[in-house]
Order: structure tokens, then C-alpha cells, then sequence
């Protein structure tokens, strides 16, 4: 007999596996997607140089990087919103049409003769008014998430060609938030700071409040939540509409690049979105997840557009590659959460 079971205690590293795959359980609990990340980086930096004519590459310099962050800024927003959504078992298909809405009324108040001081608040306060509409058909009616949002997703991209009457809205002349797409902080683009502050804002509600912490137990067991005082329709309106409210800000991110916007603006935004949030390791089921599990998963995406580019492969191909690493990822995440578990 060991000497622990002489003692009268259990020896629990007999019920959790060896102790490499404990450590190596520890370790991935840590770090998350991090790795993955990292080898695409390495991966295509390795690619372009071996691919490049004169042996050198412009893969890992310092404009690049700023280029994809730049590339990664606008999904990060939408993925942050979506990752609120989500952590509440729930999911939003209209991001992307939100986006278009949005996109086209800021566009239309910024034209001469509109009132153009008012572009910046267009953007985001409609935004925010579509995702309340969502939340409120989710939170009060009992509509289940994705029927609403299949619906909105279909009805909104609609109103975004009725509103833009067919048509690309332009706008000739500098709008009064031309920054917020063009302009930069420091060499920094005001793109990726305003995707950082997003990310940001979002880390402290869910980890520093207690909405956040409200916000995963609805996810966990809204039953359990609903018993214990949590106001679970007020939750649920509350991540529905901040989501509408970062896709109205996405929308303003997207426009102020070209000075335009058209009905089909956003188009399958919504599913980056959901894969950058899914790489990050937030559970489609509800109540796990975290912002910097989705910032890391927006960079992959991210990574893989730019790597991919560079390479010169083909849009097609771009489609099937995208879609084999995330799925290689997520079943790395699922390994990596089997064995945080058994810790």
C-alpha cells in the first residue's frame, strides 16, 4: 500500500493523467491560442522568404505589422461585441448588415448641406438602436438569437440598399471623421487604437463589474441566474446592444477608410467575427470565454488574410486554408480545455 493511501488520503494525480499532460494542461490554460498565433506569424515570414526572388521579404517588418492590425481593427470590434453575445449562449448574424446601416446614414449625414458634426454619433447611436432591436425581440419576447438575428440580418442589409438607393454614397470632400480611418496617434493608425480602447473597455466590463460577472452566469445556466436576482432580460439586452453599438462603431472604422459606404458594406463580417471569438476559446455553449481569447483570435485571422496575400495565393484558396486552420485550432482549444479541466 503507498504511503498516501496509508495516511488515509487520495492520490488525485492517479485520477488527472500523467504529469506532462497536467503541466502541458497548465500551460495551454495560460496561454490559450497564444502558440497558434505565433507559428502563423513565423510560418508565413518563412514562406514569403523562401518564396521571394531576392531571398528578402517585407512580411515581418514594422509596416507590415502595423498593416495587419490595421486589416485586423475592424473585426476585432465586431468580435468583441460578438464575444459578449456569445458568452451568453447566444449569436448575432447582423453584425455585418448592422454595419452597412450604419455605414450608409453616418455617410449620408456627413454630405454638404446635412448636418455633418453629428456623421460620428449617427454612426454609433444607430448602431446601438439596431442591437437594442435585436436585444429586445431576444430578451422579451423569447425569440430564439438566431431566427432574430437571421431576420434583421436579411431585413437590415435591405434597408442599407433602400437607404443607399442602390448606389455607393460618397463623399468628395474630407468628412469631419476622416481620422478615426486615416488618421494615426503616435505612427500608430487611430484604427488600431480605437480597436485596442474597444478591446479594453470590454476586458473591464466582463472581468472588473458586476454585469460581467452576471453576463457568464447567465451564460452558464440562465435558470440558475434568474433564481439567484440576475435580471436576465436586462442582461440580455444589455450584450445585444452594446453588440449594435460596436458594429455601429465598426461602421464608422470601415467608411472613413474610403470616404464611402454602399448596402453591401460588411458582407460576411459576421463570420469572422465568430471565428476570431471560437479561435479565442469562448465556448459556443455559453459562459467561458474571455476579450483577449478573441484579440488573439482576431490576430490569427488576421495573420492568415495578410500571410496568405503576400503569398499571392488565390481568394479561393485563401477560403479553404482559412477554414482548415480554424479548425485545427479549435480542436487544439478543445484539447487544451480537456486538460485544464482535469486540473
Amino acid at each position: 500500500m503507498s504511503s498516501s493511501s496509508s495516511s488515509g488520503q487520495v492520490d488525485r494525480s492517479a485520477f488527472s493523467g500523467p504529469a506532462s499532460a497536467r503541466r502541458a494542461g497548465g500551460l495551454f490554460r495560460r496561454i490559450g491560442m497564444l502558440p497558434v498565433l505565433v507559428l502563423l506569424y513565423l510560418g508565413f515570414y518563412l514562406l514569403a522568404l523562401h518564396f521571394s526572388d531576392d531571398g528578402s521579404t517585407n512580411f515581418m517588418t514594422m509596416d507590415n505589422t502595423l498593416n495587419i492590425l490595421r486589416q485586423t481593427s475592424i473585426n476585432l470590434v465586431l468580435a468583441s461585441g460578438m464575444t459578449f453575445v456569445i458568452l451568453t449562449a447566444g449569436i448575432d448574424l447582423s453584425v455585418g448588415s448592422m454595419l452597412a446601416v450604419a455605414a450608409v446614414l453616418g455617410m449620408l449625414t456627413s454630405m454638404p448641406g446635412h448636418a455633418q458634426a453629428f456623421a460620428l454619433p449617427v454612426f454609433i447611436l444607430s448602431g446601438l438602436a439596431m442591437g437594442m432591436l435585436n436585444g429586445s425581440m431576444v430578451s422579451f419576447l423569447g425569440i430564439n438569437p438566431f431566427v432574430v438575428t437571421l431576420g434583421t440580418m436579411t431585413a437590415l442589409r435591405g434597408a442599407a440598399y433602400l437607404f443607399a438607393d442602390g448606389t455607393t454614397i460618397l463623399n468628395n470632400d474630407i468628412p469631419s471623421f476622416e481620422w478615426v480611418g486615416n488618421g494615426s496617434l503616435f505612427a500608430i493608425p487611430w484604427l488600431v487604437w480605437l480597436a485596442a480602447a474597444v478591446a479594453i473597455a470590454s476586458w473591464f466590463i466582463l472581468k472588473r463589474t458586476v454585469l460581467g460577472l452576471h453576463i457568464y452566469a447567465v451564460g452558464g445556466n440562465p435558470q440558475a441566474a434568474r433564481l439567484t436576482g440576475i435580471k436576465v432580460n436586462l442582461v440580455l439586452l444589455f450584450v445585444y446592444s452594446i453588440n449594435g453599438l460596436y458594429s455601429g462603431l465598426a461602421g464608422a472604422m470601415s467608411a472613413s477608410r474610403l470616404y464611402g459606404a454602399n448596402g453591401n458594406w460588411g458582407t460576411g463580417y459576421e463570420l469572422d467575427a465568430i471565428a476570431a471569438v471560437v479561435l479565442g476559446g469562448t465556448s459556443l455553449s455559453g459562459g467561458i470565454g474571455s476579450i483577449w481569447g478573441t484579440v488573439i483570435g482576431a490576430l490569427i485571422i488576421g495573420v492568415m488574410n495578410n500571410g496568405l496575400t503576400i503569398l499571392g495565393v488565390s481568394s479561393f484558396w485563401q477560403y479553404v486554408a482559412k477554414g482548415i486552420v480554424i479548425v485545427l485550432a479549435v480542436i487544439l482549444d478543445k484539447w487544451r480545455q480537456k486538460h485544464s479541466a482535469a486540473n
